[in-house]
C-alpha cells in the first residue's frame, strides 16, 4: 500500500492543481467508491458539486480536500488508487470511479484498479493534538513524524510503556502515523536495531533515534517521488517514484548489507515481511 511519502507526493500535485478551484460538475461510477457515504454516490456527487476547494490535507496516510462549509471530502487510496489531473479530452481510464470537473477544461479523476478506495464526506472537527481542524474520521488517528504536532518525546514515553516489539509500535497508527512497512524496515536498518526488540527494554536514545530515521528515509523518499513498484503509485500527472533504488532493507533479502556485507533476510511478519542485516541487527534472544 502507498506509504506517507506517496501520500504526500499525491497531497502536493493536488494541492498544485486544484486548490482554489471549484469543482463544476462530479460523477460517480458505481457503488463500491462511495460505499463510506451512507446516502449513495448520487448523493454525494450532487453534495460534492460546485464547491470550493480550500486546502489539501494530509495525516500519516490519510488524505483529504478541505472544501467550503466546514466539510472534507476525505480520499481512501486504498492498495492502488490515483488521483489524476488530466485534460478533459482524454478518454475515461477504465477504472476512473470518479472525475471532477475542473476550471481550463481539466478534470480530477480517481483511478482505483483494486476497488480498495473510495471518498468520504465528513465534518471538520478540531484536532485533538494541535490547533488545526482535522476530518471527523481521523481524530483517532496520531500525528506523524514530519507533522508540526508530532510530540516526538511523547511518543518515545508511550513506546517505552507498552511490552510490544518495535517494529509493531512504529506500525501502531494511534501512537505514530505514516510509517508503513517499508520505512519501518528503512529505519530499523538505519539505528541499527532488530524490529522485534521489545519497546520497554530499549532505551529512550534507541527509540529516538529511530523514530529520527524514519523520518529521514521517508523525507528522502518524498524528495524522488515516493517508492513505486509498480505502475499503480504515481503522482497526479502519472510519473513514478524512484526511491525503491534507494532502499537498504526492504526488498533486499539475499543481497549484500550495505554497512557490513552479510547477505540480507527476510523473516514473516505480521502477515508480512521483515527485512533485516542479521550481523548489524541481530534477533533478540527469547
Amino acid at each position: 500500500m502507498p506509504e506517507l511519502p506517496e501520500v504526500e507526493v499525491v497531497r502536493r500535485g493536488v494541492a498544485a492543481h486544484v486548490v482554489g478551484r471549484r469543482f463544476g460538475a462530479v460523477e460517480l461510477y458505481g457503488e463500491r467508491v462511495a460505499r463510506r457515504h451512507e446516502s449513495g454516490p448520487a448523493d454525494l456527487a450532487a453534495r460534492l458539486a460546485q464547491r470550493e476547494v480550500l486546502a489539501a490535507g494530509r495525516r500519516g496516510k490519510y488524505l483529504w480536500l478541505v472544501l467550503d462549509g466546514d466539510e472534507a471530502l476525505v480520499i481512501h487510496l486504498g492498495m492502488s488508487g490515483q488521483l489524476l489531473v488530466e485534460s478533459a479530452e482524454l478518454p475515461r481510464e477504465k477504472h476512473a470511479h470518479a472525475i471532477f470537473e475542473l476550471p481550463g477544461e481539466m478534470q480530477l479523476r480517481f483511478v482505483d484498479q483494486r476497488t480498495f478506495g473510495g471518498l468520504q464526506l465528513v465534518e471538520l472537527v478540531a484536532d485533538r493534538f494541535g490547533d488545526s481542524m482535522v476530518p471527523a474520521v481521523i481524530t483517532h488517528i496520531a500525528p506523524d513524524p514530519l507533522e508540526d504536532a508530532f510530540d516526538q518525546p511523547a511518543v518515545v514515553r508511550a513506546m517505552r510503556k507498552r511490552h510490544t516489539a518495535l517494529k509493531r509500535a512504529l506500525l501502531d497508527q494511534s501512537l505514530v502515523s505514516g510509517i508503513g512497512n517499508i520505512y519501518a524496515d528503512e529505519a530499523l536498518w538505519r539505528t541499527p536495531v532488530h524490529g522485534e526488540r521489545f519497546t520497554d527494554r530499549l532505551t529512550a536514545r534507541i527509540i529516538a533515534e529511530t523514530l529520527d530515521h524514519a523520518a529521514e528515509v521517508m523525507r528522502e523518499a518524498l524528495g524522488q517521488g515516493g517508492t513505486s513498484f509498480d505502475a499503480l503509485y504515481v503522482n497526479v500527472n502519472g510519473a513514478s517514484g524512484y526511491f525503491d533504488r534507494s532502499l537498504n532493507a526492504y526488498g533486499q533479502q539475499g543481497r549484500p548489507c550495505r554497512r557490513c556485507g552479510t547477505l540480507m533476510v527476510r523473516e514473516a511478519f505480521m502477515n508480512r515481511s521483515s527485512h533485516s542485516c542479521p550481523h548489524c541487527q541481530p534477533r533478540p534472544r527469547r
